[in-house]
């Protein structure tokens, strides 16, 4: 049966239909014209046959092992649910016994926080559609690049659990809470200071990593998240992306670390996990008196503290800015909780890092008493932002 003729071929079919035309005109064509119209049923129903049994588009659960950079689930799927296979979504233990890798403490701490950080691109993935932020003037794909950032988040996931090695565990996501209430600009400000955090603590850890390819991987990943965060100041909040000749260093990235463990459900953790962060100073938390100032160089700042630092009378204490690869610190008066940000850093570029300290500097992570506190300078609306 010669379908592909009898059914696709165009001009062929307009003669066949004209002399067909002609045929049924005349006395004794009935049979030929059952047989030319049985011919094309037959075709259709082939056809269809076809259709029927060619194969469908591929779940993203059906790829049980996608690899970063060789996957669209980790770059371009857009779908609701996880491009995680179910495999990799919790708890992972040693298979091997054996001494821990040189990194595998830095990159299980990297994978919790990694964790927090998917997730919240998940909750917003599943809590919205492209419309709840179109209707509110955001560029039409607005949803599809959170999307796509939630791909790359999942990507990083799956990149850290390689890099453990299988001598140690490698730790489940818990249950995160991040208070956006299904409100898509509340989620829109939280995804930056996300954003900025994580590359606030993946400069920080590129200090701790013990090989050339562990830096290596933390400065690709931080890459990464840059890209986020300047997709978001360009396209959501229309201000210049640019931070300055460098952003800010903080040397100590398990103390930013312990600041995305507020968006943590308390006991939601798997049991199996290790404690993170770890180690864990446990230093109270920066807060400060939002309608007292501006939150940008050269404004004075009251800070308020979620625990006692410990302060001293009689001792000296500091507030320590962190801008750029440089800080500076200000005499931090305890009477008051008053210091001033410092006037010469770059306006509306980058963030700044506040930590109190009692030596100036804060040259040991041990100097540090309380902190650190995140102040956002672009967008500068989001200054006076505390999630």
């Amino acid at each position: 049966m010669h379908c592909r003729e009898s059914w696709f071929g165009h001009r062929s079919s307009e003669r066949r239909s004209s002399a067909l035309s002609m045929r049924l005109m005349r006395p004794g064509s009935f049979n030929f014209t059952f047989k030319m119209l049985s011919h094309k049923i037959l075709c259709l129903a082939s056809l269809i046959g076809l259709t029927l049994a060619l194969p469908k588009a591929r779940s993203p659960k059906l790829d049980s092992n996608p690899i970063p950079g060789e996957s669209p689930l980790f770059a371009t799927y857009t779908g609701k649910p996880t491009p995680i296979p179910a495999n990799y979504t919790r708890v992972i233990p040693a298979t091997t016994s054996g001494p821990a890798g040189p990194d595998d403490l830095l990159f299980q701490n990297l994978l919790s926080a990694e964790w927090i950080i998917y997730s919240f691109y998940q909750q917003g993935v599943e809590a919205f559609t492209p419309s709840s932020f179109s209707d509110l003037g955001y560029p039409n794909n607005t949803y599809d690049r959170i999307a796509e950032i939630r791909d790359n988040e999942a990507g990083h996931i799956r990149i850290f659990q390689d890099e453990i090695s299988s001598t140690s565990l490698k730790p489940g996501p818990c249950n995160y809470s991040f208070g956006f209430d299904n409100d898509p600009e509340t989620f829109l400000a939280l995804q930056v200071y996300i954003e900025v955090n994580s590359m606030a603590f993946l400069t920080g850890l590129v200090r701790e990593s013990n090989t050339i390819d562990t830096s290596s991987a933390l400065v690709a990943v931080a890459e990464v998240e840059t890209r986020h965060n300047v997709w978001s100041l360009i396209d959501i909040w229309d201000v210049s992306p640019f931070a300055g000749p460098a952003d800010t260093v903080y040397p100590y990235a398990n103390q930013i670390l312990a600041l995305t463990d507020s968006f943590v459900v308390s006991g939601s953790c798997p049991s199996e996990n290790p404690e993170y962060p770890y180690p864990n100073q446990n230093l109270p938390e920066i807060g400060f008196v939002t309608n007292t100032t501006t939150g940008h160089p050269g404004s004075k700042i009251q800070l308020e503290f979620s625990n006692d630092p410990g302060f001293t009378e009689g001792g000296d204490y500091y507030a320590v800015f962190f801008h750029g690869v440089l800080n500076i610190s200000v005499p931090f008066d305890i009477k008051t909780n008053e210091t001033v940000i410092p006037g010469v850093f770059d306006k509306g570029a980058g963030i700044i890092a506040l930590a109190v300290a009692d030596e100036a500097g804060a040259p040991t992570e041990d100097s540090v008493l309380a902190g650190p506190l995140l102040l956002l300078q672009q967008p500068e609306k989001l200054t006076l932002l505390e999630p």
